[in-house]
């Protein structure tokens, strides 16, 4: 790579100047997970639903339109808040009925009671929610999103911005969304060997390209 000492001298500078920020971030995610009730979990499973096929602000604003009617609102009632806010509205709202039933029958809604049962097997906690029939609209960057955004650790959101972050830096031979677990892990884990390469966090390294090239730390 032509200039990779100064390109990576670049991002542990901005991950300098970052650092309190995300660590922050972080904390509030551990926060959601340890405080959160039920029924906050599922509505940040949505969240994730919502950002699938979108963006991550478009993801919040469809949020903000739905949330006081997640538990209960029927698939054309959300699909009438949506519209104007996502542009899947009737896709999307259709995933969070189907998945809002499924949790419901399968575990009572009780997300980190199931989640947590999972203990340090963090492929099968994510193949839960990535490879489950019950839940619509959640595949592995969207499972990784949504389980590092209520407190755990170790996942890659591997997003477009990751992504195309990853593929500049030749951490990835492509930017293309790989299509597969097998593929999904692979570009993780080469993600995990270039964090201890620089030595910034893992968990950390996946905001700090993604605020890198949004320029926000969201959630």
């Amino acid at each position: 790579m032509k200039n990779d000492e100064s390109m990576i001298d670049e991002l542990q500078k901005s991950y300098l100047e970052k650092k309190s920020d995300i660590q922050a971030r972080l904390d509030d995610f551990v926060e959601v997970g340890a405080l959160g009730d039920d029924g906050r979990l599922f509505e940040e499973l949505v969240y994730c639903i919502f950002t699938a096929g979108a963006s991550a602000r478009m993801g919040l604003n469809s949020l903000e339109r739905v949330s006081p009617h997640l538990l209960t609102g029927t698939h054309r009632r959300l699909m009438k808040l949506l519209t104007g806010a996502h542009r899947y509205p009737r896709a999307r709202s259709g995933y969070v009925v189907h998945t809002r039933k499924y949790l419901k029958d399968s575990c009572g809604l009780r997300l980190r009671e199931k989640l947590d049962s999972f203990a340090d097997d963090t492929e099968a906690r994510r193949d839960f929610l990535a490879r489950n029939p019950g839940i619509k609209g959640i595949g592995y960057k969207e499972a990784s999103h949504y389980l590092r955004n209520i407190g755990y650790k170790g996942y890659a959101i591997l997003d477009k911005h990751i992504l195309r972050s990853l593929h500049a830096y030749e951490v990835i031979d492509s930017p293309r969304p790989p299509a597969t677990k097998k593929k999904y892990l692979a570009v993780e884990e080469n993600m995990r060997e270039f964090a201890a390469r620089i030595k910034i966090d893992f968990d950390e390294l996946d905001l700090l390209l993604w605020s890198n090239k949004t320029g926000e730390i969201l959630k």
